[in-house]
């Protein structure tokens, strides 16, 4: 899989709605695109779940790539 930039066209709408959200959370625009359209894809492919709990799920794999794991013990294990 390439990393390679393509240039596509969107309106000036979606570009200035993702400069307003990405400053709130400290994103470019197109960074900002990019997270919308991962929630949308995740979405679509689960449409049963909630938008917080999808928000979750990429926390959860990012603090596992970047190995932020803390270990937990259910119960009285020892």
């Amino acid at each position: 899989m390439s990393n390679a930039a393509i240039t596509i066209k969107l309106s000036a709408e979606l570009v200035n709605e993702a400069k307003r959200y990405g400053e709130t959370f400290h994103r470019s625009a197109p960074k900002q695109i990019a997270y919308w359209s991962r929630i949308g894809k995740i979405a679509e492919e689960n449409p049963d779940l909630p938008y917080s709990f999808i928000k979750d799920i990429l926390l959860s794999l990012n603090e596992a790539k970047t190995s932020k794991l803390e270990s937990f013990t259910f119960g009285n294990s020892k």
